[in-house]
């Protein structure tokens, strides 16, 4: 049973966004699936490196659409962009020195709400935002 699901609720109204929102839902959810089947340090590593490189590509692809429109949310969007850049960084490098208690079920919690917090509400800002400026 996936950590969790994808829903339209979750849509901010851009493809290419959503899309990538999809992918790091499905990452989220292998992480765990692999964390709950006993998986070796080696292969849920792999994971979580792959999370925390798409993650960096995500917010890249967003913050190029402010940059291209000029959002008026930029500032804080980044900041925000680059605060859980960092608290994932630190996760992975935890778990890359013999942590691995740092993917807990609290950790994979945490992910998963600040996804969904994070594309249901500072996300969800930008959409119409994108949509006016003509991205779809």
């Amino acid at each position: 049973m996936p950590l969790m699901t994808w829903n339209d609720k979750m849509s901010v109204g851009v493809e290419l966004l959503d899309n990538d929102h999809k992918r790091l839902v499905d990452m989220i959810n292998q992480l765990f699936d692999g964390i709950q089947a006993g998986q070796g340090k080696d292969a849920v590593g792999k994971i979580l490196d792959g999370l925390v490189k798409y993650t960096v590509e995500h917010f890249k692809h967003e913050e190029d659409f402010f940059d291209q429109t000029g959002y008026p949310g930029t500032a804080e969007h980044k900041a925000i962009h680059a605060d859980l850049t960092k608290q994932v960084v630190d996760i992975q490098q935890k778990y890359n020195s013999g942590a691995t208690a740092a993917l807990s079920l609290e950790v994979m919690n945490f992910l998963k709400n600040w996804l969904i917090n994070h594309i249901q509400g500072t996300d969800k800002k930008y959409g119409p935002f994108l949509n006016g400026k003509g991205i779809k």
